[in-house]
């Protein structure tokens, strides 16, 4: 949405910066906005549709994978999506991105708002996706629980990039400690 004022944003080599949004799709690229951005007036069942709006097979298999990674979407598919709870909303926002079958998750502050024992699930969920071979980019600001579940992390400070190294560590890194971590 905004526009790039220096640098590349590269996937797979190659420059996507002034690539559709379509286009980023169809390379394997999917995200989970900040505040979920459920289709509030449609019904689960919908959005997970419009995860998949640019293909053309057979969405069965996909929907099954969401539905075992959130049984409740399952039980609440005919249900409107702004009826449902900030965390339903928010495995909602997944399984949308998961249905378009993405090389890449981009997910923005995926714990904003969720109960800390949602937050554990959901946490739980992203490592499970990631098992599967997508590649996860988490913007996040509880640093516990993301590193706790990252390869490496990278540590912005006023838009540049202050630390970056492997999760663990950076979880270990005495200043992090102490400016982020809360200990």
């Amino acid at each position: 949405i905004v526009a790039c004022r220096s640098g590349r944003v590269e996937f797979a080599g190659e420059d996507m910066a002034g690539c559709s949004t379509s286009y980023r799709i169809g390379c394997g690229m999917a995200i989970v906005p900040e505040n979920r951005r459920v289709f509030a007036p449609m019904t689960v069942l919908e959005n997970l549709e419009m995860g998949a709006y640019l293909r053309k097979d057979d969405l069965t298999e996909d929907y099954q994978r969401v539905y075992d990674l959130f049984p409740l979407l399952y039980e609440r598919r005919s249900q409107l999506a702004g009826t449902l709870s900030g965390g339903e909303q928010q495995m909602l926002a997944m399984g949308r991105a998961l249905m378009s079958r993405p090389r890449l998750l981009l997910m923005d502050e995926p714990s904003m708002g969720l109960a800390p024992i949602l937050v554990e699930k959901n946490f739980e969920i992203i490592k499970q996706v990631h098992e599967t071979g997508v590649a996860i980019l988490v913007v996040e600001q509880n640093a516990n629980v993301s590193l706790g579940i990252a390869d490496r992390g990278y540590v912005l400070q006023t838009g540049k990039v202050v630390l970056a190294d492997r999760a663990d560590a950076l979880l270990a890194h005495e200043d992090l400690r102490k400016a982020y971590l809360g200990r």
